[in-house]
C-alpha cells in the first residue's frame, strides 16, 4: 500500500474543490498496524487514501470525518479497546471503544480541508473590478458574470462568463454560497435575473434603497417568485463611511465574510444587516434638503424608472443660473 497516497488524492480533490479530511496519527500504544505520524486522507463518503489503521479504526474515523466537514471543526479522537463501542468525550479528546482483538491504542488528529466558499460578482462597474480583486485575498474564489466581459478585465477571478443570459448563467455556473449585483445601472436587471436564477445563499445589491425597491417591483411584475426577490439585500454593504469604488467593495466584502463566518445553521434571517449610514450604502447621491436643487430627487426617480426597462437617460443639462450647475 502506498502510504503517501493522500498526497495526489488531496491535489486532485482541491484542483475539483471536493471537502476532504486530513487524519494524522498522533500517538500508538502497541500492538496497532499504524504509526505516529502516519496520515489519510478521508472523504465524505469513507474513501481513504493512505493509512491510518486497520479495519477496526476506520469506522469512528469516518464518522468523525463527517462531523469535522459539516461544520469545519477539527477534532481529536481515541481508539482504545473495550468491550463496548461506546462514545465519550474527555476534555478535548472523543474516545470511541474499540472491540478488536488487536488490543492497541490510536489517538488521532482530523482535520477538514474545505474547498474556498464560492462568491459570484455580477457587472461590470468599478466596484465589480475592486470586488473581484479583493474577495480572493480572503480566501474567496471568484466567479464575474459581466456581459462581453473577458479574462483580461477580471484577472483575479477565477472563472470569468461574457453573459448575464439568466439560463446560461445557471447552466454554467454552480449554486454558491454568496453573489453580489454591483452593475450600478448598466444590466441591472438582466444581472439581478441571473443572480435569482443561480439561488445564491445570500444575495447583495449596490444600490440605494430606493432604486432597489423599483427594480425589485419590475423583477416581480416580470414573472420573479416575489420571496425570492425579497431575499436581496439593498443596499449593501457594512456602514464605515465609504465613498471611492474600492471603500464601496471593502465595505460589501465585510459583509459576506460577516455571512460566511456566521454561527453553522443561521439563516438571512439571525444574521443581522447592519443599518447603512448614508455616504456608503445611499451608493448613489441624494439631494440635499431644502436645496433648490430638490427636482434632482423626481429627475433620480423617473432615471431609475427608465434603467427599470433598460432605458438610458441622457443627462440632463443644469440650469443656467442653478445653484447646482453655476
Amino acid at each position: 500500500m502506498n502510504t503517501s497516497a493522500w498526497i495526489t488524492a488531496a491535489a486532485r480533490l482541491q484542483a475539483e474543490r471536493q471537502p476532504f479530511a486530513l487524519v494524522s496519527v498522533l500517538r500508538v500504544q502497541p500492538p496497532a498496524s499504524a504509526r505516529a505520524g502516519d496520515k489519510a486522507l478521508v472523504t465524505a463518503d469513507g474513501v481513504i487514501h493512505g493509512w491510518i489503521g486497520g479495519g477496526c479504526a476506520q469506522p469512528a474515523v469516518i464518522k468523525t470525518v463527517r462531523q469535522a466537514l459539516a461544520d469545519g471543526q477539527p477534532r481529536t479522537i481515541r481508539i482504545a479497546p473495550t468491550d463496548t463501542t461506546a462514545e465519550r468525550t474527555l476534555g478535548d479528546v472523543l474516545e470511541f471503544g474499540m472491540a478488536c482483538h488487536s488490543g492497541g491504542t490510536l489517538e488521532l488528529f482530523i482535520d477538514p480541508v474545505l474547498p474556498p466558499p464560492h462568491l459570484i460578482v455580477l457587472g461590470h462597474s468599478p466596484v465589480a473590478h475592486a470586488l473581484a480583486a479583493l474577495a480572493p485575498r480572503v480566501g474567496f474564489s471568484v466567479s464575474v458574470v459581466a456581459e462581453g466581459a473577458t479574462a483580461a478585465d477580471f484577472p483575479d477571478a477565477d472563472q470569468v462568463l461574457a453573459t448575464d443570459d439568466a439560463p446560461s448563467v445557471r447552466e454554467t455556473l454552480p449554486t454558491p454560497a454568496f453573489a453580489v449585483v454591483a452593475t450600478q445601472g448598466r444590466r441591472d436587471l438582466q444581472a439581478l435575473k441571473a443572480a435569482l436564477g443561480l439561488r445564491p445563499a445570500r444575495l447583495w445589491f449596490v444600490a440605494s434603497a430606493r432604486k432597489a425597491a423599483v427594480l425589485k417591483q419590475s423583477l416581480i411584475a416580470s414573472g420573479e417568485d416575489a420571496q425570492q426577490v425579497a431575499t436581496i439585500v439593498a443596499p449593501a454593504g457594512e456602514a464605515i463611511g465609504a465613498q471611492t469604488p474600492e471603500e464601496i467593495a471593502l465595505s460589501v466584502l465585510a459583509a459576506v465574510v460577516a455571512a460566511r463566518r456566521a454561527p453553522a445553521g443561521a439563516t438571512a434571517d439571525t444574521v443581522a444587516e447592519p443599518v447603512p449610514d448614508t455616504t456608503l450604502t445611499a451608493q448613489e447621491p441624494a439631494a440635499p434638503a431644502h436645496s433648490c436643487c430638490g427636482g434632482a430627487a423626481k429627475k433620480a426617480a423617473a432615471a431609475i424608472a427608465h434603467a427599470a426597462e433598460g432605458v438610458a437617460e441622457a443627462p440632463a443639462a443644469a440650469p443656467k443660473k442653478s445653484c447646482c450647475g453655476g
